[in-house]
């Protein structure tokens, strides 16, 4: 039986889900509310190898949740016979001094063409202004 995940808790990704994770633009996030109610939102990410970022509206829940209990589950979406699944466990942090989206190249490079509707990249930074950081501690696959 393979391990996804290491004791060491160094999340080991398989080629198949890292080519998804390079191609697919939309991950689900769930953070859990203070009361304990899962709350699951799709969201922009940046995998850069080693942790995941977000950016997120400032101010929403999510951030308040994330505060209450940094454990996160991120997934991408099945296929039509809900399998080739991937869930990432991890723990989030919002990083107050992380540069803004359009600085990261990376994170430019997958959505500066879909930032138009919020006035172009500067315009979407001013708009999810929270950087969120995910470091991964488990994988399904």
């Amino acid at each position: 039986m393979s391990r996804p995940y290491l004791d060491s808790l160094i999340v080991m990704f398989s080629p198949k889900t890292l080519d998804r994770l390079s191609a697919e633009h939309i991950i689900w996030m769930t953070t859990v509310t203070p009361g304990g109610q899962p709350q699951a939102s799709p969201v922009w990410y940046l995998w850069d190898g080693s942790v995941f970022w977000v950016y997120s509206l400032d101010p929403t829940r999510r951030l308040d949740n994330i505060a209450a209990n940094p454990r996160v589950s991120l997934s991408l979406n099945s296929d039509d016979a809900g399998s080739n699944i991937v869930v990432v466990e991890g723990n989030a942090e919002v990083v107050t001094d992380a540069p803004q989206s359009y600085e990261v190249p990376g994170y430019l490079a997958r959505y500066e063409n879909r930032m138009s509707p919020w006035g172009g990249p500067q315009g979407f930074a001013a708009k999810y202004s929270a950087a969120i950081k995910i470091t991964p501690t488990r994988v399904r696959e």
